[in-house]
This record gives C-alpha cells, structure tokens and sequence, in this order.
C-alpha cells in the first residue's frame, strides 16, 4: 500500500489530514515567530516538491478552533511535541524515544544462550573439510559479527512463530527450532554487513571497529562472509530437512538473498552517479529490495514456512504490510545516519560522503533552488567534513527534520490502518507489535 501510494504521488498531491503546527527547525522566522501553522502541506515524491506553507489569517474563530473535529490547541500540542523529538534527535538525545518492547528480556536471553551451540555446531561441520585453524578463524568470525547487533529479524522469527502455533505446539523441541531459524537470519545478515562494510569502506558497525578493519582481517572478511551465507544451508538441512517446510524455507532464504543483492547492486550504482540524477523511483526501488525483504518479510515468511501457514492470500497480504514497514524502516535509517547519535546507532553515517541516494538527498533536490543544488553538487559525495558539514546545514534549512517528523508519523498511521484491514492468516496484534517498536526509534 505505502509502496503504490507512494508511485502514485507524482501525479497527485498527497495532502496530509491534519493542519500542521510545529517548530520551526530550520528556516528563521519573521517577527520572532517560532511556530508556524502547517496547513495543507503537500509532501511528493515527484521531482518537484510542492510546499504551501500558509498561515489563514482571514479565519475567523469558529474556523479555526477545531480542526478535523478536533480542538486546534490539542492538535497543535501533538505536532509541537512530533517537532520536538525530531529536534532532540539532532540534538543527539541519549535516551531512545522507542522504548516499547516486543521480546521480553527473558525471551532474549533465551535467544542469545543458544548462540554457543550455533557455533560449535558450524565448527564441527568446519571441522570435517578444514584444518583446525580455519574452524578457529570462523569461530572468531561468527563470535565478532553476528551477535552484537539489535537481533531485530532473528527476534521476530521467534516472536512471530510463537503468535501463529497453538499453545499446545509450543514444545521446547519447535522454539528451539524456531530460535534456530532466527540465528540463520543473523548469519545472512552478518555476511550483508561484511560485504556492505568492504564496499563502503565503513569504520565502526555496531560500536566495534568493522570486521575488515580488524588488524589481520583485511579483504579476508570478504570469505568469511561467502562461509557465513554457506554455513546457515548446513544448520538447515540438520534441523529441518525432516520437515515438510524445508524446501520451502531453502527456496526463501535463496530468493531473499538474491533481491537484497540486486538492492544493493542499485545501491552501488546509483552512489556512481551525481546527486542530479536521483529520484524517488531510484530510491524506492533499492529500499525495496535491500532492506524491506530481508529485513522483514524474510524472518515473518520463516516463521509462516515453520507454523504450517499453506495459503498463499495470507503471505500476499503479509508481504505488503511488511515491505511498507520495510520502506518505513529505511528512511529512519537515512535519517538516523545523518542526525543520529553514534553512540546509540552504533555506527557513524557516511551516506553523504558515499554518495549515497538517500532519501534526504532525493527530498533535499526536489525542494532545493539552483542555487543549493550546486552545493548539494560541489558537496555531496565528497570525503571532506566541511563539505559534509553544509549538506547537513542545507538539510536543515530545508526543513528537512520537520518534514521527516511528519513523515514517519503519517506513515505509521497508514501502515496502522492497513494493518487493521487485512483479512488473512496472521493476527493484527503480530504487525502492530512490530510497527510499534519501530516507530520514533533513535537506533
């Protein structure tokens, strides 16, 4: 829905619901007024954005007092509050706004406790074609690499197998299965991060120096990743071949790898262009598929795969919601990579100097005059902090905070409302569970 609505936008307008009030983060006021009324603002995805910025002040008082049926001040105090966080994120805030829980700590803790036997395991099987040392060398990969990160997409196989079965399917012997299932989801993770890292030249992933950048790692991540991609085929044919699923699930982890490739091919091929050249098309293409599939479609289609799940209506309708939470999720990143706080995100962002086609850049061309696209041209995509430094100031004076404020709440909402119009399969409750602890996320 989020995906066809947003192709839909360059031929019309989409007018948010709600008049808008909000600080003014970025372009300086006149009169020493720091809230404007943001009244039919019109958000495109189109190569040219339309904002109508207008203050109606020919209203008179029972215009203006409710809005949508609601008192104009209540809703004047939500949007100021919706600014505010954006605000704090550029302040770099060190206390997350998402701080719903889907796992409860026990759950992760259960997860996490299984992740030694994952690795002996692939040592064993190391073990059988390798010397010693090169099952020492992976087990050291394995241990730096997977475990340290957020466990999203591991953590919502489990979550989202334990909502599907019966109670009585709960054994000991399906959770352990469906942990297992969420650790090869980590692995393929890591081996993306590996292969993302080398090719961006990143520094840090997850608070720690990136794999490559290891003193006598080198290019040598490189392989580790093609033996982590392997390594999850050998867990699953050892605890699912004897189930009527694994094909199933074989054929799903092939096919997702395959499109996240194909995202990040576009990726890298766009970031060899000039920021010209970037679109919303382009963007929405390779969110698609280097993120939104993997990301999660893939751990929710697994766990469907484990529970039995047979109808396919019920994977259609689940891959729409999943892959609008997916675009969702990106463009957090995008934002999170430019204004984020290292110390919570865990990296530092460099789409900028990569030359990445963010969707901050592709917003920035299509609101930017002449004049601040040549510096978006002499600055973008260059490996200079000055240089970077004025794309972020640009960002700001276009307003770019508040409209991503705006953005992620009006996305939540909808994806919320398709949620609740879904018919098949899968309860309400697993994907609001999801939206939930996405949304507002600092990290």
């Amino acid at each position: 829905m989020l995906n066809s609505l947003l192709r839909r936008l360059p031929r019309s307008k989409f007018l948010l619901s709600n008049c808008k009030a909000t600080t003014n983060l970025a372009r300086p006021t006149t009169g020493g007024n720091e809230t404007t009324n943001i009244c039919n603002r019109y958000i495109s995805t189109s190569d040219i954005v339309q904002n109508s910025d207008k203050i109606h002040t020919n209203s008179s008082p029972n215009e203006t007092e409710r809005i949508g049926g609601l008192p104009l001040e209540l809703i004047n105090k939500r949007k100021l509050e919706n600014s505010s966080r954006a605000l704090s994120t550029l302040q770099n805030h060190p206390i997350p706004a998402a701080t719903r829980t889907v796992v409860s700590t026990e759950e992760n803790r259960e997860f996490l406790a299984i992740f030694p036997e994952i690795v002996n395991e692939l040592v064993e099987i190391t073990n059988k074609y390798s010397p010693a040392e090169i099952s020492a060398w992976f087990a050291r990969a394995l241990e730096y690499n997977v475990p340290h990160g957020k466990l999203n997409r591991g953590l919502l196989t489990v979550l989202t197998y334990k909502n599907l079965v019966k109670s009585e399917d709960l054994t000991t012997e399906n959770i352990k299965r469906a942990q297992i299932l969420g650790w090869c989801i980590e692995i393929l993770h890591s081996f993306f991060l590996l292969y993302d890292d080398v090719m961006d030249n990143s520094s840090t992933r997850r608070g720690q120096t990136c794999w490559h950048k290891v003193p006598q790692v080198g290019l040598i991540a490189l392989n580790d990743a093609l033996m982590m991609e392997n390594a999850l085929y050998s867990l699953l044919k050892k605890h699912f071949r004897s189930l009527d699923s694994y094909i199933d699930l074989i054929e799903l982890f092939h096919e997702i790898t395959f499109i996240t490739t194909c995202g990040q091919s576009l990726d890298l091929l766009n970031a060899n262009n000039d920021v010209l050249s970037f679109s919303m098309e382009k963007y929405n293409a390779t969110v698609a598929n280097k993120t939104a599939y993997y990301t999660f479609y893939l751990p929710f289609a697994l766990a469907m795969h484990l529970a039995g799940i047979k109808d396919p209506e019920a994977f259609r309708q689940s891959k729409t919601i999943l892959l609008e939470m997916g675009h969702f999720f990106q463009v957090q990143d995008d934002f999170l990579d430019c204004f984020g706080n290292p110390e919570i995100t865990g990296k530092i962002g460099t789409d900028i100097q990569d030359n990445k086609c963010s969707w901050l850049a592709v917003v920035c061309m299509q609101r930017a005059n002449e004049e601040q696209k040549q510096i978006m041209l002499d600055c973008y995509g260059q490996n200079d902090p000055e240089k970077t430094q004025k794309v972020k100031n640009l960002y700001k004076s276009l307003g770019l905070p508040n409209t991503y404020a705006i953005y992620e709440e009006e996305s939540y909402n909808m994806i919320k409302t398709h949620i609740q119009q879904t018919s098949r399969g899968v309860p309400h409750g697993i994907f609001l569970q999801i939206l939930n602890k996405i949304y507002q996320r600092d990290a």
